[in-house]
């Protein structure tokens, strides 16, 4: 990193920007380390947009948007705003952008410039509903932030280590080569955690581990010494368990039945699998587990009950694929939060040797198996944006 980068006023901005929002965090560079300062979102894009941010000491930033629908760019320009106001004189040396998509091309955080936004412009049909978005917020950086270096961060890259014979789908050959295959997603979760697995239990760190990554959108990830060898969602992030809103792993067939007999177009199907489907389609009422956990409705308790049944079919598989399994952790929104929706997981994986202790995992861990389970369990904090910033800060300097 150049002296200006290292100096005690400089500072990483880390961008999110999705289909309804952008997340932030600014983290001011002590001592070659990034610390998070600030943190916040624009949310409710297109329909009723809400700021919320907050520092790390929990002062509140208290911005008015007003009432008008907000497009991308001008909730860009309102969250830049709000930056600046709070980098109290130190300035951005590094942006970080998650993107969802570098499909087999992007192994590693790259440096943005004009011929890289090309080349992942290739990948928009892959993750029509994230991809854009990702790149439109770089393009409006690079404008408004000109000579600040940019970083793009893959959430597939995590997976590149898959073999192939668990990337291809049965299908010729010739649409493996033109990018139908299995990739992966919310790499930059697992990467952190398996960043953190060596302080927690490095037994586990250097054996077989299976990663819960369970929020609104949700995977699992085999881990063999903290790599990827195999993971629930494919080709799309829609793909593998029931989410929030969306389907999950769905028979092909069913998608023909509604082309076919109930007459669904693309863009209605679309709709379905990832806006209707999921915690939300099958209970009716909601995608948020806690409204699920308090409804005493039979639909709200089938959706859970699917949840928990997915969840353990897929640890079986993905022990399968490790040849065992020595450990366990939960992340995300979910599996750090609800534990009533750990220990239903936990009690079905019983037969792979792991026994619950119930009042850690009431307290949330970190370690929430008994000292004589032969297979250990963990809740492990997932931090994205903090993986991203150790990304910003290794290409800068590089």
């Amino acid at each position: 990193m150049n002296s200006a980068a290292a100096g005690a006023g400089s500072a990483i901005l880390v961008l999110n920007a999705g289909s309804s929002s952008i997340k932030f965090c600014l983290f001011r560079l002590q001592q070659g380390r990034a610390v998070r300062d600030l943190r916040g979102q624009v949310s409710g894009l297109g329909t009723a947009p809400r700021f919320s941010s907050r520092h790390e000491d929990g002062r509140a930033v208290d911005r008015s948007l007003g009432d008008q629908p907000m497009s991308h760019a001008a909730a860009l320009d309102h969250l830049l705003a709000a930056v600046q106001d709070g980098l109290d004189g130190a300035r951005i040396v590094g942006v970080g952008h998650r993107v969802v998509h570098g499909g087999l091309e992007f192994m590693a955080p790259t440096a943005v410039d004009a011929a890289l936004l090309e080349r992942l412009d290739r990948y928009v049909p892959l993750a029509p509903l994230h991809q854009p978005h990702n790149l439109a917020a770089i393009r409006a950086l690079l404008q408004r932030l000109p000579g600040v270096p940019e970083v793009a961060c893959f959430d597939t890259a995590f997976h590149r280590s898959v073999p192939e014979v668990a990337q291809r789908f049965a299908l010729p050959p010739r649409f493996a080569a033109a990018g139908v295959r299995r990739y992966g997603f919310h790499g930059l979760s697992y990467e952190y955690i398996a960043s953190q697995l060596p302080q927690v239990d490095p037994r586990a760190a250097q054996g077989r581990t299976v990663v819960f990554h369970l929020g609104n959108g949700a995977s699992m990830c085999a881990m063999l010494a903290g790599c990827s060898v195999a993971t629930t969602m494919g080709f799309t992030a829609v793909d593998g368990l029931p989410m929030g809103t969306r389907c999950g792993a769905l028979d092909p067939g069913v998608v023909l039945f509604l082309m076919d007999e109930l007459r669904l177009d693309a863009r209605a199907i679309e709709r379905l699998i990832y806006h209707e489907s999921g915690l939300l389609g099958m209970s009716g009422l909601s995608s948020d587990v806690r409204a699920l956990l308090a409804s005493d409705e039979p639909a709200a308790a089938m959706a859970l009950d699917v949840f928990v049944y997915r969840a353990n079919r897929e640890l079986g598989s993905l022990a399968a694929a490790l040849g065992g399994l020595d450990a366990i952790v939960f992340t995300a929104g979910i599996g750090e939060n609800q534990a009533e929706i750990r220990a239903r997981i936990c009690a079905q994986a019983g037969w792979l040797g792991l026994e619950l202790d119930d009042g850690a995992n009431r307290r949330h861990g970190p370690r929430i198996s008994t000292a004589a389970s032969r297979v250990a369990a963990y809740v492990i904090p997932t931090d994205e944006e903090s993986m991203i910033a150790r990304h910003v800060q290794a290409v800068l300097a590089a």
